[in-house]
């Protein structure tokens, strides 16, 4: 890494905090400070990362506030809100201590999402940022309080499991790229499951239960996405227990075998006689950061990402390459408000938040030096503002091509994974993720 960018980095990695801990508000975190004006259940567990990390012990609150908010508005099933705003932010003095958001009367009036209400990552995110802000705080006695509504989300994610195949079933549209045709057995939200299972048996055991189920369940998990959606000798499959336990399974897997033979990667998802061929940058990198993928797979991924220029002009596209019109996996629908176009938004587009995974990720793959260079190239992109006289906008996206900066500025995600990221290069490990399970 350079100098420059070495004092770049650092020089960001305040003005991140700032930005974040601005962001804040009395029910937690807000999406950004230009638009998202509500508690996003995803993204403030992820910004989790970044909060617990900053120097303001207004950081780890904010992350505590989000989760009591998240808590209080659970669905009746036990699904976590995709996001809770208000009409107008109430007072501090209506956030209990206890995790319930008390409203009166005369108190603003609550606004629970229903257009994203069949997100699947509200739930898994909830389970993993109460276990790595317990990691990180060591308040046993809050993630008691919390214990009920962790086990009322993880029952109701065992019910998106509609086959009872040991993954979750995914409506389309319908995890973090939520205007994007990922679906059925798809990457991204069974890595998280994944990963849920093991914040459950810590969580569990460090409340004096027996956590061992659900380290049990986190192995299947492995086995069976491994059997799904890695093509490559890395991985041997047991055709006769799918014979035997998933018929449904044999056809699409001998049609990847047969058509792709080889991919070094995971693919996106795996739907009912149907597949895609494509990279999902996020998907891979959360399997190398849970420690899903093994050594010789996260090798086999980050020499992709490198190869296939997935992290040009910065770091990182969120998928590639991305879906044209009249591909299979189009959708009319790509096309609400200009968004998802080719190289754009969930399409291809350059997420640094994503980035800020990329960068941890190399981290735990023993890649430091290559970390130390893309942290300096994220902190280039977070600078770059479309406001001339203004710096360090850590917007939304960037085009995929371009690099131009887009979306919302003062994104809350694109903030606090720089501050993780940052602290991984500093300390040459990944808080919470450098653990002997990945999480």
């Amino acid at each position: 890494m350079t100098a420059r960018s070495t004092s770049l980095a650092d020089i960001g990695r305040p003005i991140a905090e700032r930005t974040v801990i601005g962001n804040g508000s009395p029910i937690g975190l807000l999406g950004s400070s230009t638009a998202y004006k509500q508690v996003w259940a995803r993204d403030s567990m992820i910004c989790s990362l970044g909060l617990m990390l900053c120097a303001d012990p207004e950081g780890p609150e904010i992350a505590r506030r989000s989760i009591r908010t998240l808590a209080a508005y659970q669905s009746r099933l036990g699904n976590i809100p995709h996001n809770v705003g208000f009409t107008g932010i109430p007072d501090p003095a209506l956030i209990a201590h206890g995790g319930a958001l008390h409203v009166g009367e005369d108190a603003p009036k609550v606004v629970v999402d229903t257009a994203h209400a069949g997100c699947i990552d509200n739930s898994l995110w909830f389970i993993l940022g109460n276990d790595y802000v317990h990691r990180t705080d060591g308040d046993t006695g809050r993630l008691r309080q919390m214990w009920p509504h962790l086990r009322r989300a993880y029952t109701w994610l065992e019910y998106q499991d509609s086959n009872e195949c040991g993954l979750l079933e995914v409506h389309e549209a319908m995890d973090w790229a939520d205007l994007f045709a990922n679906r059925y057995n798809s990457l991204w939200p069974n890595a998280l499951w994944f990963a849920a299972q093991r914040s459950m048996a810590a969580m569990s055991e460090a409340l004096g239960e027996d956590g061992s189920p659900y380290r049990a369940r986190a192995e299947d998990i492995r086995f069976k996405l491994n059997t799904l959606l890695w093509l490559g000798p890395e991985v041997e499959k047991d055709m006769t227990w799918v014979e035997n336990h998933r018929k449904e399974w044999l056809y699409p897997i001998r049609l990847t075998t047969t058509v792709l033979q080889e991919r070094p990667y995971y693919l996106p998802y795996m739907a009912f006689r149907d597949y895609e061929d494509r990279f999902d940058t996020f998907g891979n990198l959360v399997a190398i950061l849970f420690g899903l993928a093994s050594e010789a797979q996260a090798n086999k991924i980050l020499d992709y990402i490198e190869s296939a220029g997935v992290n040009e002009p910065w770091p990182v596209k969120a998928i590639y390459p991305p879906v044209q019109p009249g591909d299979k996996d189009w959708r009319e629908y790509y096309r609400l408000r200009n968004l998802n176009l080719p190289d754009q938004y969930h399409n291809g587009g350059i997420w640094p938040m994503i980035g800020g995974f990329y960068v941890a990720a190399l981290v735990k793959a023993g890649r430091l030096d290559e970390a130390a260079r893309q942290l300096g190239r994220l902190a280039e992109m977070n600078r770059l503002s479309r406001t001339p006289g203004l710096e360090w906008d850590f917007n939304e996206w960037h085009h995929g091509r371009s690099g131009r900066p887009s979306g919302f500025r003062g994104q809350s995600w694109s903030a606090a994974m720089f501050i993780y990221a940052h602290e991984c290069v500093q300390q040459g490990f990944c808080p919470v993720f450098n653990a002997g399970e990945g999480w």
